[in-house]
């Protein structure tokens, strides 16, 4: 790397080099045309959003008010205030504007001052002479003309930058929302099914009451009272399971809004009833989903900003240009202040790595692989999205379809315990049939809560695939 001063009319032909290069380098940015994004089938309507239970209406933004739950609201809006993760994406953007200002501060004047005083004494003089004293001092100043665009292109990518950390850190509000209702839901699941599974409990308690009422009354056996109480024993263990899940939900909302684990949410603890929504699900399209993902957004800025940093490499096969001046006094210190002593320059001032441009084509060739791959993952992330989102939209589907199987088998279920119990108290049902239907009863119960409560995380899920919110 070399560096020329140039005065006066010495400076015009070097000049005229580099304004034959002054058209900005490196290609100019274009969003990604032939893509994946781009084709019908992945922005039209989703192949799986099939049902009364979808609506072709875009998602909100915030979509967990859909659910109308007030503690579930505050509790988001508390997660996205200070959930940890969010707080590092935060810091990860501010770093990301603060090199963009590095970056823009390369078009501003730079300057310098130097000075120095130096005692100096020839050689071959007499040891005993002292030395002559002298004296720098300069101020320098310096525009870059950026005549190729270097740091146009540089300050392009910082851009690029700033706006993909800004994606990233909506990436994570989506999921500390999402992470945030599926606690919510696990706890006033757990507190759903145990209370379901209390009131089972209850029934077989009743039954071995009256069994042990009627072995007493000669009407049953010591057998009979031992088999309902195997029952009712069976389904209490089922309870600290239920109690432990919830416990474990609250620690992980706590921990998502912040907090140490025993600073969980106690108004929480006594959720008992399934968030559920008034209306269908609000999905869009594809077209939409592409538009609002913020992965798809951030591989997106990230080839803009690899454009840019293409044509930060193909900028150095040209001169860097500075207009530079200096002004200074330098001379013996006994000449201090004559007129002889003050000198100035102005010209451009020339930068090339001419003689390197093997390095500079190998760093091209790199950044323009960069692109290629940031075009594959840009199209990657594009179809990542579309199969999340099918996959969430057919796993619901299916998914409600047997939850209302199984709340048919449980309203089944508990019509036979009622009228085995009805049978058996008249004496005209044997106390075995009454205890299987009321097996029947607690198993029912228990795998229809279970499926309720699997379509509040499918909900959740689908959601997040989406790519709900975060504010555009």
């Amino acid at each position: 790397m070399g560096t020329r001063r140039v005065w006066g009319r010495a400076g015009a032909p070097i000049l005229a080099l580099a304004l034959s290069a002054c058209a900005t380098a490196g290609p100019d940015y274009r969003s990604p045309e032939q893509s994946v994004a781009t084709a019908p089938s992945a922005t039209g309507a989703f192949h799986s959003a099939q049902g009364g239970q979808f609506s072709q209406a875009d998602l909100p933004d915030h979509w967990w008010r859909l659910y109308a739950d007030p503690r579930l609201d505050a509790l988001v809006e508390q997660a996205l205030a200070a959930n940890t993760d969010l707080r590092q994406a935060d810091a990860n953007l501010d770093r990301a504007e603060a090199v963009l200002r590095e970056a823009e501060a390369g078009r501003a004047i730079s300057t310098s001052i130097s000075g120095g005083e130096t005692l100096a004494r020839p050689s071959g003089v007499g040891q005993h002479l002292p030395g002559t004293v002298s004296y720098d001092f300069g101020l320098s100043a310096a525009y870059p003309l950026d005549l190729n665009g270097r740091i146009r292109r540089a300050i392009e990518a910082s851009v690029a930058d700033v706006e993909a950390s800004a994606a990233a850190r909506d990436y994570v509000r989506t999921s500390v929302a999402a992470a945030t209702a599926r606690a919510y839901a696990q706890v006033c699941a757990a507190n759903y099914a145990l209370a379901i599974n209390r009131r089972v409990v209850k029934l077989q308690r009743d039954t071995l009451d009256a069994t042990r009422r009627l072995a007493r009354g000669g009407r049953g056996t010591a057998f009979d009272v031992s088999r309902a109480q195997a029952a009712v024993d069976a389904s209490a263990a089922a309870l600290p399971g239920f109690e432990g899940q919830r416990q474990n939900g609250l620690y992980l909302l706590a921990t998502l809004l912040g907090r140490p684990p025993a600073d969980y949410p106690r108004d929480v603890e006594s959720c008992a009833a399934l968030p559920t929504l008034a209306q269908a699900l609000p999905v869009g399209d594809g077209a939409a989903l592409i538009r609002r993902r913020p992965d798809i957004r951030q591989a997106e800025r990230t080839i803009a900003g690899d454009t840019a940093r293409l044509g930060v490499a193909m900028a150095d096969l040209y001169p860097q240009v500075r207009i530079g001046g200096s002004v200074g006094l330098s001379g013996p210190l006994k000449d201090f202040g004559n007129g002889s002593a003050f000198g100035f320059s102005l010209g451009p001032l020339l930068s090339w790595s001419f003689p390197n441009r093997p390095v500079v084509r190998a760093r091209i060739a790199q950044a323009d692989a960069q692109i290629r791959g940031d075009l594959a993952g840009f199209d990657g992330a594009v179809l990542e999205a579309l199969r999340q989102v099918e996959s969430a939209l057919e796993t619901y589907r299916r998914d409600a379809q047997r939850a209302a199987m199984l709340d048919r088998a449980r309203d089944g279920a508990a019509l036979s315990a009622n009228q085995a119990g009805k049978l058996f108290r008249f004496g005209r049902g044997d106390f075995l049939s009454l205890l299987d239907a009321q097996r029947s009863l607690a198993s029912a119960e228990a795998t229809a809560a279970t499926a309720r409560t699997q379509l509040v995380q499918d909900q959740v899920a689908l959601f997040l695939a989406l790519g709900g919110g975060w504010t555009p």
